[in-house]
């Protein structure tokens, strides 16, 4: 028994090969993203493509896309959020992390991709990265010449700060 490389728990052949191979189709947006990250780590060229919608292909080439797979150390998939995307839906909205290294460097790819039915089928759309938060404070910022709010009568610098 393989794990599936998507992070589900479940069996390579229960979960994500049936989809890949083409013996199953994708029920819902995630579904279909999962197996696309799987397709990555099994260097699934073909699958890629084909669940990639008929008006993208034009963006990606095979050979991209094998380089990218095959010199990248798959790490995990983390779905953060899906919106949509249900087995009655047309479109599907799916979070996610994809960790990896490549040459020597971690990263994570973290995007938020598009899904779309077409010919009744899931397919990726596109994907763009997430918008930075900006981060509000609860309470005003303490100076570094400020009495320190802890009560000690010390200045900030001197005391929490440190």
């Amino acid at each position: 028994m393989a794990l599936c490389p998507c992070g589900s728990e479940r069996d390579y052949s229960d979960c994500c090969q049936p989809l890949i191979e083409g013996g199953r189709k994708a029920e819902t947006a995630e579904a279909l993203m999962r197996a696309r990250y799987s397709a990555y780590v099994k260097s699934a060229v073909d699958f890629i493509i084909a669940s990639t919608h008929s008006t993208q292909r034009a963006n990606y080439t095979a050979e991209g896309i094998e380089k990218w797979s095959r010199n990248s150390e798959w790490r995990g998939l983390t779905i953060v959020r899906t919106e949509a995307g249900g087995p009655d839906d047309e479109d599907g909205v799916v979070e996610f992390i994809a960790r990896y290294i490549e040459k020597g460097q971690t990263h994570n790819h973290h995007e938020i991709a598009q899904f779309r039915r077409e010919d009744g089928d899931w397919s990726f759309y596109d994907g763009e990265a997430p918008r930075p938060q900006t981060v509000k404070r609860e309470t005003p910022k303490v100076g570094r010449n400020a009495p320190c709010p802890c009560g000690s009568g010390r200045k900030y610098k001197k005391c929490c700060s440190a």
